[in-house]
């Protein structure tokens, strides 16, 4: 064979070679077809064509070529490696690597290098598949700054000299398939970065990953057969902001420590259904390193988190909480992702993920990097990243983490330390651009699915339909739902106060249903209230324990009855009186009957498995959540008795009182103004009945309609309002 080209020899040596298939392999040459291998530490090396076995000449560092006398390079063929002193012992027989076809076809790197491959896990990353007629795995990576890219495995010992990939023309994709490598196999990607040098990095599309602190991605294929066909059939029938939404909120790894997915799913879908919540909402699976981030420091965004379990017995708990008529939304984090050194932070030599401004590319609050919306490849990532959820898990919704940090330039930043954007404004155009894209792709592929923001200030049209140009020139971003942190700030801090001054906040109760209508929003009282000193749900109430419950109970009944849907963390459904921690996670031995103290959790434990039934079953408290004809207040300014009263309506006027009373007294012969449609109302939910904890106070009987006026209405009624307690009635 001729000498190799001492050019291609030092950079197959050195991984920097863009174009490995043009020098290994089998190709015609005048004597007939050269063969030429690379394995390193091999001691010989023959090439097997049919029944001939041919020995290749040994020329040094691991290359290994011979000039058999054939008219044409054979269809197949395959090398014998000896690695030892023993013929037929220390051999392998593989498929030569640079004898296949490129395994990515033209049309993926067409919507790869414009950004519009909606189905980008499928093209990138490492799929095991049968190539040309043999078995193994092809690895796929964008590395576009990257001289050359070799894979690196516990196939090869780590060492990737004898697997370099090739680089697929301007996309920036490198690609390699791998025969006899397949489900389970640990491999990382050597990049030989613009200066020479090399880094190890995990895949950025692994679909599975070690177990941190195991840094590794893992080749895997799924066997799952999913068993959800009627949840999905359906799942679209209604939309969600006109459906009942009650979500329990989880932190997986913590809600019964030491649990994998398997087992949860053997009991967290129980608990659920028997606490009537219908969503849980799963604080981020994808692969993190640093448990202590509760995931929201994200490294392997399309891995579910191998501390639980593989990405099939993540497709086993979705597949039971659906069985069980439970919805499955996910927390999803494409605001910021950590520096690991092995991870996304100058992936391939440079900025690429990350924007290549410092300015833009550092996180303020959390020591992260952002990502560079503004990249049509990285967008590509993000977007397709959604609809992998949505797809691959059958995942009901996304609830998209820290939003405002997104949509904001100057977000936690001093002047000085951010750039304007084009106009000279604070507006991330980027980042609106790819939210919008995002939603609108998810609400194409995936009906039945909602995207929810958690978005802190008052942009306008976070739920605004993408194409509709709100005042500000902005389209929607396109959202279903938004958390209300307004309403939570101002509710707990009402709630905070002992009830002699309440009055003088009455108006942080009912300041939200100014601006109620302006998105579609959910009520949370999420793990971020309940964790770093701020104390459990029961814990931010004040006066004794009995006060202190009884203050939660009330405040739950006034949530659910409030236009907007619910969110609860775990733990918050019986009144634990300790703050989260993920290391031991909910106090479960209060619900313990041997524990004293036992029946006062279970009582609100109990209300909250009756609020999400009555809820369930009354249209008129969730059916027009996003539109003002679906309340209207009775009392809102009764700020010296610190109640609260309005009706919920539904699509066909069905009323439901809600009457709210934060103060520890008993009101008799309290007159509420009433529809005079309706002759006598009936009791269907009292926070302070005896079942609960609370005192036992409740109106017994119907409630006669008398042709009284009150609060701007012919009919009224008179009742008695419990302490610290809301009650809900309806027509009889």
């Amino acid at each position: 064979a001729p000498p190799l080209d001492g050019g291609d020899r030092e950079r197959l040596l050195s991984g920097s070679h863009h174009d490995p298939h043009g020098v290994l392999g089998a190709h015609p040459v005048a004597d007939g077809v050269l063969f030429r291998a690379l394995h390193p530490f091999a001691r010989t090396v023959a090439v097997i064509t049919g029944e001939l076995r041919t020995e290749l000449r040994d020329d040094g560092d691991g290359f290994f070529s011979g000039v058999l006398p054939l008219r044409a390079v054979p269809s197949a063929y395959t090398h014998l490696v000896r690695y030892g002193d023993a013929p037929g012992v220390d051999e392998v027989e593989t498929s030569d690597p640079y004898s296949f076809l490129p395994a990515l076809g033209d049309l993926d790197l067409h919507l790869i290098g414009e950004g519009r491959h909606e189905e980008l896990w499928k093209a990138l990353g490492a799929r095991p598949m049968t190539h040309q007629g043999v078995a193994g795995t092809r690895f796929t990576v964008w590395a576009p700054n990257a001289r050359g890219v070799r894979v690196t495995g516990d196939f090869n010992y780590w060492d990737g000299t004898a697997l370099p990939m090739r680089s697929l023309g301007g996309t920036g994709v490198w690609e390699l398939f791998a025969p006899g490598i397949g489900d389970g196999a640990l491999y990382k990607f050597d990049i030989c970065r613009p200066d020479g040098t090399h880094t190890v990095r995990a895949d950025p599309m692994a679909r599975r990953t070690e177990v941190p602190p195991a840094t590794a991605s893992v080749v895997t294929e799924s066997h799952h057969e999913w068993e959800d066909g009627e949840w999905l059939a359906h799942r679209a029938d209604r939309p969600v902001h006109e459906a009942p939404f009650s979500v329990y909120e989880i932190h997986l790894a913590s809600w019964r420590p030491g649990l994998t997915y398997r087992q949860l799913a053997t009991q967290l879908p129980a608990y659920v259904s028997d606490l009537g919540f219908t969503h849980v909402e799963l604080m981020p699976v994808a692969e993190h390193p640093f448990g202590g981030s509760w995931g929201y420091q994200v490294t392997g965004f399309y891995a579910p988190t191998s501390r639980l379990g593989t990405p099939d017995d993540f497709r086993f708990l979705v597949d039971a909480l659906h069985r069980a008529g439970i919805g499955v939304i996910v927390d999803w984090v494409p605001a910021h992702f950590p520096k690991d050194e092995w991870a996304l932070a100058n992936f391939d030599g440079r900025p690429l993920y990350e924007p290549a401004d410092p300015l833009r590319a550092e996180h303020p609050d959390w020591g992260t990097l952002e990502f560079d919306y503004g990249r049509t490849e990285v967008r590509n990532f993000l977007v397709a990243n959604a609809v992998y959820w949505c797809e691959e898990f059958h995942i009901d919704g996304l609830r998209v983490d820290a939003v405002a940090s997104m949509l904001y330039l100057d977000y936690s930043r001093e002047a000085g330390q951010w750039t304007p954007n084009e106009y000279g404004g604070r507006e991330n155009h980027d980042a609106v651009a790819f939210l919008q894209e995002m939603n609108a792709t998810v609400y194409r592929r995936c009906p039945g699915v909602v995207t929810i923001a958690e978005e802190s200030t008052a942009w306008n049209g976070v739920t605004r339909a993408t194409h509709v140009v709100g005042p500000d020139g902005f389209g929607g971003l396109g959202f279903g739902l938004k958390w209300n942190m307004g309403w939570m700030h101002d509710s707990l801090d009402y709630m905070a106060k002992e009830p002699v001054h309440r009055k003088y906040h009455h108006g942080e109760m009912t300041f939200s249903m100014v601006y109620a209508y302006s998105e579609n929003y959910v009520l949370p009282i999420s793990h971020d209230e309940v964790v770093h000193g701020k104390g459990a749900l029961v814990s931010k109430m004040p006066g004794d324990w009995w006060q202190q419950r009884a203050d939660e109970r009330a405040y739950l009944g006034f949530m659910w009855a409030h236009p907007g849907k619910q969110l609860l963390f775990m733990g918050q459904e019986f009144a634990q009186g300790a703050e989260w921690s993920e290391g031991h996670g909910p106090d479960w031995w209060l619900l313990d009957p041997s524990y004293g103290a036992a029946a006062d959790h279970r009582g609100v434990r109990d209300l909250v498995r009756d609020l999400n039934t009555v809820y369930a079953a009354t249209p008129s408290l969730w059916e027009r959540d996003t539109v003002p004809e679906g309340f209207s207040w009775v009392d809102g300014d009764a700020g010296e008795d610190n109640v609260f009263a309005f009706l919920r309506h539904d699509a066909a006027g069905s009323p439901l009182l809600a009457v709210s009373h934060f103060s520890p007294v008993v009101r008799h012969d309290y007159r509420l103004g009433v529809p005079d449609a309706y002759g006598a109302w009936t009791e269907v939910l009292n926070t302070d009945a005896l079942r609960y904890g609370g005192s036992g106070v409740l109106n017994a009987d119907h409630l006669k309609a008398e042709p009284v006026a009150s609060h701007g209405r012919a009919a009224s009624i008179r009742l008695t309002l419990p302490p610290l307690a809301t009650i809900w009635l309806r027509p009889v």
